[in-house]
């Protein structure tokens, strides 16, 4: 699919100031999601203390969070469509900020676990509705550049997110961690009037397919959760999530706008993008988790000294998107997003691969090219996600683009607990970059495939 260029018109995004009000609106809650997100892992320990509680149950704090998402994005994004993409997005923020009130005073385990799926719900929301609310406010021409600033903001975010979780925890109790939220969200929803208003479709989609479509992502994700320990429940899991999916797919054939999008994916650039885009988040994963304990088991670092030796990645990440983005506007987008899983693929395999190298100069290297790279993938991949749909069908489009991340990330979170299963905790971490940079490999190869179909804009 060839994505033309456009002639700016009034109605080719808002005006300024008001585009930069807005702009800076989806930047901010971008900003409260991610940290969110990010900041929980590091009270765990603390939240267990609190509780009295296994800290093996509290991993739910986190886990609740990752599957209500997965389960909201593709509804929400379907929801956006049908009744307008601001007022879904701002129902969002309301919902994460109640979710967060109801965090920050939860008195038992299950109570936060079940505030975080609210919180989740309604980070799903800002998510899949985010990319829409962006492609009206803001030109076509500046997209690239602005998508750039997305992945920057997200980077900064999840860099910074434990070590602002860490500075709260000192001074304060873990609630605060959720408390913070509150007048971010109130300031988000009190500026919310200045997104574009787009009216819906008004065409609801079948609630039949919104429920078999959330018992998907359940099975998937319980599934994924068990294959370390119960392989075969796991499997058995994953599977009846496929046939989930055979049945969402029966049940929207005709629609005009399915909640699983396969009138986008139907089109080669959006398709090959969504394959790249798992295969590249396959690979962060994978390596996310791989990279602490190639540091502190292989390297023999401590676990603060590994904390500092982790921050070049999203540093790289953090510069090299913008760069991305304005590049974007510019060279074809298949060949940037190329470049960039090769790019990742070479950093991981010059860690996983390199002899164990005891100041760490080898690990600097390798991850700062592997932040080169995904940030050189990243934004033109989710450039090409958003324009290859039509503008009505941005909801789905964002909606695809957040599934594929989180799949992606969950598919490597298999990976590494199958590799924690099948080999000696000395060599799991190679073998994991290992794949990881195969993962990398692929995602670049798969974007290459993309040159035919894609025209510069």
């Amino acid at each position: 699919m060839s994505v033309s260029p456009s002639v700016e018109t009034a109605e080719d995004g808002l005006p300024a100031p008001r585009r930069n009000f807005a702009v800076a609106v989806l930047l901010l809650t971008l900003v409260l999601v991610v940290l969110d997100g990010a900041i929980a892992n590091v009270a765990l320990p603390t939240i267990a203390a609190s509780f009295g509680t296994d800290p093996a149950d509290t991993v739910w704090v986190v886990s609740s969070y990752q599957l209500a998402v997965l389960v909201a994005l593709l509804p929400c994004g379907a929801l956006g469509e049908t009744h307008g993409p601001r007022r879904v997005f701002l129902i969002g923020v309301a919902v994460f900020t109640v979710g967060s009130a109801v965090c920050a005073f939860a008195g038992s385990l299950p109570v936060l676990v079940a505030a975080r799926f609210g919180q989740g719900l309604g980070g799903g929301a800002v998510m899949a509705l985010a990319t829409m609310n962006l492609r009206h406010a803001v030109p076509q021409r500046l997209l690239g550049t602005i998508i750039g600033f997305n992945a920057m903001t997200v980077a900064v975010s999840s860099a910074a997110g434990p070590g602002i979780a860490g500075a709260i925890l000192a001074v304060a109790h873990w609630p605060w961690l959720f408390a913070v939220n509150l007048p971010i969200g109130l300031v988000i929803l009190a500026a919310g009037r200045v997104l574009p208003k787009t009216a819906g479709t008004r065409r609801s989609p079948n609630r039949r397919v919104l429920i078999v479509d959330a018992l998907m992502f359940l099975l998937f994700f319980a599934g994924a959760d068990r294959m370390a320990d119960t392989p075969a429940i796991g499997a058995a899991l994953i599977a009846a999530a496929g046939l989930c999916l055979v049945a969402v797919l029966r049940l929207e054939r005709g629609s005009p706008a399915p909640v699983v999008p396969t009138d986008l994916l139907a089109e080669p650039a959006f398709r090959l993008a969504v394959i790249a885009s798992i295969a590249c988040f396959t690979a962060q994963m994978l390596s996310y988790v791989a990279l602490p304990f190639h540091l502190q088991h292989t390297l023999a670092m401590s676990p603060a000294l590994a904390g500092l030796y982790m921050m070049p990645w999203p540093a790289a990440v953090t510069v090299v998107a913008p760069i991305a983005g304005w590049l974007s506007d510019r060279v074809e987008t298949a060949w940037l997003c190329s470049a960039g899983g090769g790019l990742l693929a070479v950093g991981l395999a010059i860690v996983g691969l390199s002899p164990p190298d005891p100041t760490g100069t080898t690990f600097l290297i390798g991850t700062i090219v592997a932040g080169i790279g995904f940030g050189l993938f990243q934004t033109p991949n989710n450039r090409i996600l958003l324009l290859s749909a039509p503008k009505a069908r941005s909801g789905a489009a964002g909606a695809m683009q957040g599934t594929a991340r989180l799949v992606g990330q969950t598919l490597g979170a298999i990976s590494m607990s199958l590799v924690f299963a099948a080999v000696p905790l000395g060599d799991a971490p190679n073998v994991a970059l290992a794949l990881a940079a195969v993962g990398a490999a692929i995602a670049g190869a798969v974007s290459l495939a993309r040159v035919r179909h894609e025209a510069v804009e």
